[in-house]
């Protein structure tokens, strides 16, 4: 394969929209992903103006997602795009993202995966059936401390674990704001669009792939607990839950777009025998590392003493702070080198497929189903749905 940028093609994500803005920052911070081509909209009028805004040429840009993934594939192998980053509300994952795989497309998308298990189920399927790579952007994963974190459990600094405590509280939807006409307040508060949660479905999810990224367990049973506060609304806007692991370990999970005055607090505490861990996406830098007999470790993102993992993932010096843009980069770094590596028939390099899969999106339908199973169920405990 001949040194270029990889071709990237994207579905949404147009004018006003707020996470297509960070995913196409996020693929250009390093130099390694262009994009070529977009339907940007399913308004066909505003597709048209975000491509001519992003200084697109008139005929990559696309009416709807169908057009765009049937005309790419009809170039030449050297114009089309090498995959497509599918960045629209929950309702509208499940399609372009089958037709691409079908058409031989690899695929970037944004979480939750899909609707339900089963249309999860499916995409996981078609992607080990073409061979295609598939990336779930739960980007709060590609922080060098969450790595660092991951590595002292997976070495058994810790020890066994034994509890893990998780919360992703905001504010933002304390007040009826989809009643105002907020765009992104309302495709998350109705059910047609978001699917059978809210809150759960939006942020609570990355709480629970969060929780299993760093242990390295997997949630085995859930007591949950989901409330709609705001009246008149359909699906949570708050939950907690208590957790069971595959090793034994207990956990609690709370997620809450209701809890006034928080931003995006998501925080992770995970206990084991040895010691204990601390990180914050608040304090995103530092890592604390806590011991029952010395003083707690305090680990920064940069230092030559953190691992391999950490610091393929650090991008400036020490004492340059890293934040919410640079982790979702490494999403798409990594995901760039490793379709780069395929592109040219080789085996990409460990350190750079590490990022989330179709799996992580079955995982994360199956916690979204068993937690509003269980909040409905006069049952205490209710297994993780397989």
């Amino acid at each position: 394969m001949d040194r270029r940028k990889i071709r990237m093609g994207m579905i949404g994500g147009g004018k006003d929209a707020f996470i297509g803005a960070v995913h196409r920052m996020a693929a250009a911070l390093d130099g390694e992903i262009e994009l070529v081509c977009g339907a940007f909209s399913s308004s066909a009028e505003k597709s048209i103006a975000s491509g001519k805004a992003l200084f697109l040429s008139e005929d990559r840009v696309y009416r709807n997602f169908e057009e765009m993934i049937q005309q790419e594939k009809e170039l030449p192998n050297g114009e089309k795009m090498d995959f497509v980053s599918i960045v629209t509300p929950n309702f509208l994952h499940y399609k372009p993202a089958m037709m691409a795989l079908e058409n031989g497309f690899h695929v970037v998308c944004d979480k939750p995966l899909a609707m339900s298990l089963q249309e999860a189920k499916d995409i996981a399927g078609r992607v080990k059936e073409t061979g295609l790579l598939f990336c779930l952007t739960h980007n709060y994963t590609g922080y060098p401390m969450v790595k660092e974190a991951r590595h002292l459990v997976k070495t058994g600094k810790l020890g066994q674990i034994r509890k893990v405590v998780v919360q992703y509280p905001q504010g933002w939807l304390a007040t009826p704001l989809e009643a105002s006409g907020n765009k992104q307040a309302d495709w998350r508060t109705d059910p047609a669009k978001a699917g059978i949660s809210g809150c759960m479905g939006d942020i609570g999810t990355h709480a629970e792939n969060l929780a299993e990224f760093i242990t390295g367990l997997k949630i085995k049973e859930m007591c949950a607990d989901l409330t709609a506060f705001v009246e008149g609304r359909p699906i949570d806007d708050d939950g907690n839950v208590l957790l069971r692991f595959n090793n034994g370990a207990k956990g609690i999970l709370h997620a809450s777009q209701i809890s006034v005055g928080e931003e995006n607090n998501l925080k992770i505490n995970i206990y084991g025998e040895k010691g204990g861990l601390e990180w914050s996406q608040m304090e995103p830098n530092t890592l604390l590392v806590k011991w029952p007999d010395q003083p707690v470790d305090i680990y920064r993102t940069g230092g030559g003493y953190l691992s391999s993992s950490s610091l393929a993932h650090t991008r400036l010096p020490s004492g340059h702070p890293e934040g919410y843009l640079e982790a979702f980069g490494n999403i798409y770094r990594n995901f760039a080198k490793t379709l780069r590596s395929v592109l040219a028939g080789e085996t990409p390099a460990p350190e750079f497929m590490d990022f989330p899969t179709a799996e992580d999106g079955v995982r994360g339908m199956a916690f979204i189903e068993t937690v509003v199973a269980s909040s409905q169920s006069q049952d205490k405990w209710m297994k993780m749905k397989e």
